[in-house]
Parts: structure tokens; C-alpha cells; sequence
């Protein structure tokens, strides 16, 4: 049977150059194949312990040097626009029994962007604190998390912050589920689910606030135009070649016009770009919308961009059981593997500490 190809135009795969990582996705995905055909026969599948330890550490590996750039990249738009900045981690918890939303933010400094992942930098802040709702305490949990580089004084292009968020911040099994059954694939061709494709997709993001729509399309031009020289590149200890001198543009969205607003009233020029070799989404947000989306974002009634995502697996394992299969498979592994393995019909789940020679070649389904 003809290998199946990992999807490697997608954004999550774009940001990683992780062997161990591709082939798991791609053993899997043939899996996959073989579980769907009509005829398929009942069998035993094999996990190995240290492949999964394995694999977890090239999915942190795969984050944190995909955050490392992203961090790179805007420390660089930065000193281009001239912008002294303080560096801020932002947080948007809610408490576990009462729903309520608050913000938090704390100060940063620029080591801890590259010593730990921007995920981990707001469940940190959180797990400090406990909030009392008058009968019990509870430890909040994480709504949203960014990176704010706040500028320090005024600028010519009226930025007044820039974010950095990573959208791949779910746990490993729905990013490595999501990849092997193509759900953004599966949104777009769903009519009822196609308006929710933009919460499936898992791109390194930068969002710019700027003053006015004036100003945003005037940003944008001059991020179309950037062309860095070699001695400003260097500085940031970046090799000048055709992939960091400039954004390479994949797609721009433009969000202003009347007729292309979201129905949620979000407004911004939306581009996905390639610089490093790497795919990220830059976002330019008049101020007025940025404080009206960060003030949805605190409250009770707001449905987060992390919930809505879950709405749409739920929609997709309720139309495919071997998709919810899947998730369980992975929780499993990544999460509780001392516990009952998940059940499918006519598949059989081990989990071998010790697993060589003789097993493996029984059995062409170990992972």
C-alpha cells in the first residue's frame, strides 16, 4: 500500500521540522486507511511507550522553536517601525464554578520568550492564584494567552501594541487527530460548519493595533514593501537570504469593507506569510474593534475561539465515529495510559513498555 502523504501544506506542519513527529502523523494516518475500508479485518494495534515519549518532546520541540521565531520576527518589526516596547504576558482566566472572566497581566523579560512557551507563560500565572466564589476556592482556568510588545512612546505608524498568540495551543492529540483526518478540509467542505473554518486553523499569529483603518492599510503597504538588509538582519543574528529579507505573502484577507465584515463585527486585514521558512498569520486591527473583541473576549457570554473549535470536533465525531476513536486513542496515550484503553469494533489497543524484534515484525500496526 502506497504511503499517504502528511499534509504538509498545512499551517501546523509548515512550522515543523520534526522527522519523528512527521512519521508518527504519517503511521497513523495509514492506520487510518486501513480501519475505514469495508472489509477491514479485526486486529491487535501496538503503541510503544518510548515512541510516544519521544514524540511528545518533538511536538514541545516543534512549539517552542515555532514561538522562538515567531518572537524573532516581531522583535524585528519592532526595530523597524522604531518602537520601544515592554513586554507583557496577558491572560484571560475564568473561574472553574462561577464563569466569571477577568484579565491579568504581568511584565515579562525577553529570556522568558525563548525558556518557555507562551502557553505555559499564562498557565503559570494562573496556577498561582485561587479564586474564592463565597463557598469554595478554585484554581482558574485559561480562557486565552498573549504576548504583548506595548510600545513605549508614540510612532509614526500609530502602533499601539502588537500581540503574539500561538492558535496550536491545544493538547498534542486534537492537533495530531485534527491533521490526520484533514479537518480544516472537512469544515470547508461542510456547509453548516464552513463559517468556523477560521477556528480550525493553526497558524503562529501577530496582531498589530493600530489607530485607524487609514492606518491600518497603511501598515499593510509597508509590510508588503519591508526589505531588510543584511546589517539589520545580522543584528538579530538572522542569515540574510531570500527567505528573511522579506515577507513572502501567501494571502491576504481584507476585513474592513462592509461587505467582508465578520458577523461577529471583527475588522482587520488578515495575511498568511512565510518568512524563515516558516507560515505565519499577520493581523493589522484598527484600535476601536481590538478593544471591542478584547472586551467580548472577557465576557461570560463570549464563546471562545478555543470552544467554538471544540464545537466543531464534536460536530465532526458525531458524523464520524472513528474520528472520536482517534481523540480517545491519543488522550489516552498522551494523557492516562495506566487506565482502560479505548474500545472500537474489531480493534484491539496495547500499550508494550518492551516492545522488539518478534512483536514488531507480528505486527505492522506498532507505533
Amino acid at each position: 500500500m502506497a504511503d499517504q502523504a502528511v499534509p504538509m501544506e498545512s499551517p501546523l506542519w509548515m512550522v515543523t521540522a520534526e522527522p519523528v513527529l512527521n512519521q508518527f502523523v504519517l503511521d497513523l494516518q495509514r492506520l487510518r486507511t486501513d480501519l475505514l475500508q469495508p472489509d477491514a479485518a479485526p486486529r491487535d494495534i501496538y503503541f510503544s511507550a518510548a515512541t510516544i515519549a519521544t514524540v511528545r518532546a518533538a511536538f514541545g520541540n516543534m512549539i517552542r522553536h515555532g514561538e522562538e521565531q515567531l518572537h524573532r520576527l516581531t522583535h524585528l518589526l519592532c526595530d523597524t517601525f522604531d518602537i520601544g516596547f515592554q513586554l507583557m504576558s496577558v491572560v484571560i482566566g475564568e473561574v472553574a464554578t462561577t464563569h466569571e472572566r477577568f484579565t491579568l497581566s504581568q511584565s515579562l523579560a525577553s529570556v522568558d520568550l525563548y525558556s518557555t512557551t507562551d502557553l505555559d507563560l499564562g498557565t503559570r500565572q494562573l496556577n498561582k492564584l485561587r479564586m474564592y466564589d463565597g463557598k469554595e476556592w478554585s484554581t482558574p482556568t485559561l480562557v486565552a494567552n498573549v504576548v504583548d510588545y506595548q510600545p513605549l512612546v508614540t510612532n509614526g505608524y500609530a502602533i499601539h501594541r502588537l500581540s503574539t498568540r500561538i492558535k496550536a495551543e491545544e493538547e498534542i492529540w486534537n492537533k495530531v487527530v485534527d491533521e490526520i483526518f484533514d479537518l480544516d478540509g472537512i469544515v470547508r467542505q461542510d456547509k453548516q460548519l464552513r463559517h468556523l473554518s477560521r477556528y480550525v486553523k493553526d497558524v503562529f499569529g501577530i496582531k498589530i493595533v493600530v489607530g485607524t483603518v487609514a492606518d491600518v492599510y497603511r501598515l499593510q503597504q509597508q509590510l508588503v514593501e519591508l526589505r531588510w538588509p543584511a546589517e539589520v538582519l545580522g543584528a538579530h543574528q538572522i542569515e540574510a537570504n531570500a527567505n528573511t529579507r522579506g515577507l513572502q505573502f501567501v494571502e491576504v484577507k481584507d476585513y474592513l469593507q462592509r461587505d467582508e465584515h465578520k458577523q461577529s463585527g471583527w475588522e482587520a486585514i488578515k495575511s498568511v506569510v512565510q518568512w524563515r521558512g516558516k507560515t505565519f498569520e499577520i493581523q493589522i486591527q484598527p484600535l476601536h474593534n481590538f478593544l471591542n473583541e478584547r472586551e467580548q473576549l472577557t465576557s461570560e457570554s463570549h464563546l471562545s475561539f478555543k470552544a467554538r473549535r471544540e464545537q466543531v470536533r464534536q460536530h465532526v465525531a458525531e458524523q464520524l465515529p472513528l474520528f472520536r476513536f482517534y481523540q480517545d486513542v491519543l488522550r489516552w496515550l498522551f494523557h492516562d495510559p495506566v487506565s482502560a484503553p479505548p474500545i472500537y469494533p474489531g480493534v484491539t489497543i496495547h500499550l508494550d513498555r518492551s516492545l522488539y524484534g518478534s512483536d514488531a515484525e507480528r505486527n505492522p500496526a506498532i507505533i
